[in-house]
């Protein structure tokens, strides 16, 4: 540690010195303050560099543009083998689309519903009006047609629907066939003529949801900038959050664009990229600036009170970043194309954001000055001590016998001294913890019962009227629209086309059907080279739920070996279609998710250790992030697997929560909590170098974190309930699951359970600063400061203690004055002050901004 000397500015009672910014006082400790430092010196060439910085990004970002995921990507275990055979054998997906006919009651048997003229003429029609679009291939209906091949399977087993499908051309537009099947149904009213496939549904779920991205951005960003307004009071403190936190999402959009040559993206990393970028862009400069303006209103020089920002809520922005970003790069263990494209995408805009925290914001705050609190709210007024304190600091006016600081810091530490809520529960710490913790297990227990599921066709809107749509669909043809799909090839190179594959062919489709778990239509088309063959079959169920599931193993292990690996030729068949992605993605997911979750509660474990020296302050924090990931882990089983939240939500509950939120709500939350531990602890800690009991220091701690964690907590809350209120189901499960485990986090944990746990621990969390007369009855300094008695304000003591002491910050290497620096009059650094001697006034007991 060093022990260089202290500024002028920094012993009390003198006038502050320039600090570090512009004179040659101690250097900077740790890699946030010197960063701060460089900045500050070069505060035009940071501010000026990261603007650039963040054009060029986006530019050069838009130039080499964005690789996205493809189906082949996506897949994995059997499933995963199915897409790339069929993409190894030059098999194009296109979509599929259906149009349904019914008439209002069924027909005595298929052939008197196929005579039906009014069911004819729609079907001939529909058949002709497609075909003339010119975007439509491979058309199939249940009667004969020019251009059209017949499938007596397009008949409904209700007796009173047909079918007619096609694919769209590879790069076509479905719009010209919903304007045909359009004209259809004008011209036929006697029967009801709709269209619902893939393309159909992902053009009615693209306009819905980007109308509610649309207006969750108008919402985010307005809501956000009020709560910023209400926190500071002025409207340049506030805008400076919200230009830090977009800018970083635009500089990491533009530089994901190069990661992902190694790792493709999706719109799911999109969106989680500006969940996190716009949560962590913010707090990370609410902390900041709201230190650097509590240490300028308890007295120091603007450039004094920067650099105490720096040394604390920098070194505490860097610790916190770095932990959310390991906690997201433990996804990049499952293998998972997916997760792998949101692991990076999120990593790069925390890190983006940590260096605009470390760099262009504490340059932005030496530009300003305390020009950054113009245009101040009308209704809101300056503290009354503020710039006051700093004033009288600044001239030297504070005596020995108190002046306008020392009465400042008598007032405030009078009530710090009142018990409040939280002083009245830490004096009975055992019933608090325990009663905190036994409510968030309880809320932990439904997570027991928890299902996930690939979400497919239920995540979109049952509002839409395509969804009436697909309901009629699936009545009238169960599991068409979730079909499993067989992918036969032959091993050794033949065509499928020959008697005895297509013999085995027919086999697996009349042992599928016959099962009573799938159903007709059974679809087989051919790859290029006529070596695989793609077999649909519709399955039983919604394609996630344990119906489908079923009927999924009973192809795997009973049709498909009785039938494909039997036959006389060398026949391999792997299934895919939406009900093997989701049990292939889950088999995935409960193997990788213990060595993930491993993986990153250890090296959290790390850099809580090196952050704060404490192997139990950092098992404490890494235990109290897993009960509140469990507690919302509880919340989300209990809103979304049942139907009691539908009507408040606006949704319709699939019973299944969305087969990747668990663990990316494990990830997101365990880094995004560190926030809060990391500084609440942090402020613990300096209460306890000062020489508080624990219990005191606790309050302490957490009574000057309160309102910086509470207001950064209120605006993750808000923009993550934005989400909830998005038409998808499973937007709707990450804004409850993020918002109500953040809530949980910032109120019960970090409020009440955490004090609770940390004064029942007392001197065992940092052993390095327990002081030996702590639990020594006899020594007359056994108790703590009265708070109350005025002689506490003697600046001769010093905001750092005893004149010329000051106690080390963790992961910081602060100077201590050297004993031929200080006065005659003052006490020895080590000796303990008895009763009837003046108390040291810790700095941070200072009034805040």
């Amino acid at each position: 540690m060093r022990t260089t000397p202290r500024t002028a500015g920094e012993i009390p009672g003198q006038a502050p010195g320039p600090g570090w910014a512009d004179g040659p006082s101690r250097q900077p400790t740790h890699l946030a303050a010197r960063a701060a430092r460089w900045s500050v010196r070069h505060r035009r060439l940071a501010v000026g560099g990261w603007l650039v910085g963040v054009v060029l990004a986006i530019l050069l970002g838009s130039l080499i543009g964005t690789h996205t995921l493809t189906d082949a990507d996506e897949g994995l275990g059997e499933s995963g083998r199915a897409e790339q055979t069929l993409t190894a054998h030059g098999w194009v997906d296109t979509d599929s689309e259906n149009v349904l006919i019914q008439r209002a009651t069924p027909a005595a048997d298929p052939s008197a519903l196929l005579a039906d003229p009014r069911i004819h003429a729609a079907l001939t029609d529909t058949a002709a009006r497609v075909q003339a679009t010119g975007v439509a291939t491979g058309l199939r209906a249940p009667v004969a047609a020019p251009g059209v091949r017949t499938d007596p399977g397009l008949v409904s087993h209700d007796l009173r629907s047909v079918l007619v499908t096609f694919d769209l051309r590879d790069g076509a537009k479905v719009d010209p066939t919903l304007d045909a099947v359009a004209a259809v149904h004008a011209a036929h009213p006697g029967v009801s003529v709709e269209q619902f496939g893939d393309a159909s549904s992902d053009k009615a779920l693209s306009a819905t949801v980007g109308k509610d991205f649309k207006r969750a951005e108008l919402l985010a960003i307005p809501l956000t900038l009020g709560i910023l307004l209400a926190v500071f009071g002025a409207v340049v403190a506030a805008l400076i959050p919200m230009a830090l936190a977009l800018t970083s999402f635009v500089a990491a959009i533009g530089l994901v664009a190069f990661a992902s040559r190694a790792f493709p993206t999706d719109e799911t990393a999109t969106s989680v990229m500006l969940l996190i970028g716009l949560a962590v862009g913010v707090d990370y400069a609410l902390f900041y600036i709201r230190r650097e303006r509590e240490e300028r209103a308890a007295g120091h020089s603007p450039e004094r009170a920067l650099e105490i920002a720096a040394d604390t809520s920098g070194h505490a922005v860097l610790i916190s970043g770095l932990t959310v970003a390991v906690s997201m790069a433990g996804l990049l263990l499952t293998g998972i194309s997916t997760f792998n494209g949101v692991a990076v995408g999120t990593i790069i805009v925390v890190l983006v954001a940590v260096l605009g925290s470390l760099t262009v914001l504490p340059a932005v705050l030496s530009l300003l000055g305390d020009r950054v609190e113009l245009l101040r709210l009308p209704w809101r007024r300056r503290r009354a001590g503020g710039h006051s304190a700093a004033a009288g600091s600044a001239s030297g006016s504070v005596s020995a016998s108190g002046g306008t600081a020392s009465r400042t810091a008598a007032a405030y530490q009078r009530e710090l001294a009142k018990p409040g809520v939280l002083g009245r529960l830490l004096r009975r710490p055992k019933p608090v913890a325990a009663i905190t913790g036994g409510l968030l297990v309880l809320l932990t227990l439904p997570a027991l019962g928890m299902h996930t599921a690939e979400p497919g066709v239920d995540d979109i809107p049952r509002k839409l009227p395509i969804m009436a749509t697909y309901e009629r669909l699936s009545a009238a043809f169960p599991g068409g629209q979730v079909a499993a799909s067989v992918v036969v090839s032959s091993t050794d190179g033949s065509a499928l086309t020959a008697p005895a594959a297509q013999r085995a062919l027919d086999d697996l489709r009349r042992r599928a059907t016959t099962t009573g778990q799938m159903f007709e239509p059974v679809q087989v088309t051919y790859t290029p080279d006529q070596q695989v063959a793609k077999v649909s079959i519709p399955v039983a169920g919604s394609g996630t739920d344990g119906v489908s599931v079923r009927a999924l193993h009973e192809l795997r292990t009973t049709v498909i070996p009785a039938t494909i690996a039997a036959a006389a030729v060398n026949l391999h068949a792997d299934v895919t279609g939406p009900t093997a992605g989701s049990v292939d993605f889950n088999d995935r997911l409960h193997t990788r998710t213990p060595l993930i979750i491993g993986f990153v509660l250890v090296l959290a474990f790390v850099l809580l250790l090196a952050a704060f020296r404490s192997a139990l302050v950092a098992a404490v924090a890494v235990g109290l992030n897993l009960l509140s990931v469990g507690a919302a882990y509880g919340l989300l089983a209990a809103v979304f697997q049942h139907h009691w939240a539908d009507g408040l939500l606006g949704y319709t509950s699939t019973g299944a929560i969305t087969i990747w939120l668990p663990l990316m709500l494990f990830v997101i939350l365990f880094g995004l909590s560190m926030d809060y531990q990391v500084f609440v602890l942090s402020r613990v800690r300096e209460a306890r170098q000062a020489g508080l009991p624990m219990r005191d220091a606790v309050t302490v701690g957490v009574r000057r974190s309160a309102g910086v964690v509470t207001s950064a907590a209120v605006i993750m809350v808000a923009v993550f309930s934005i989400f909830a209120t998005l038409s998808q189901v499973s937007m709707k499960q990450l804004g409850v699951g993020l918002g109500a485990a953040i809530l949980l986090d910032a109120t019960l944990i970090r409020v009440i359970l955490m004090p609770a746990v940390l004064t029942l621990l007392e001197n065992r969390v940092w052993q390095d600063l327990t002081n030996p007369h702590d639990h020594d009855p006899s020594h007359p300094d056994q108790s703590h400061p009265d708070l109350d008695d005025p002689d506490l304000d003697d600046p001769d003591l010093g905001a750092f203690g005893p004149r010329g002491s000051r106690l080390p910050s963790p992961g910081l290497d602060v100077p201590v004055l050297p004993a031929t620096a200080l006065p005659a009059t003052a006490p020895p650094a080590r000796a303990r002050p008895t009763p009837a001697q003046h108390r040291a006034t810790p700095r941070w007991w200072a009034p805040p901004a």
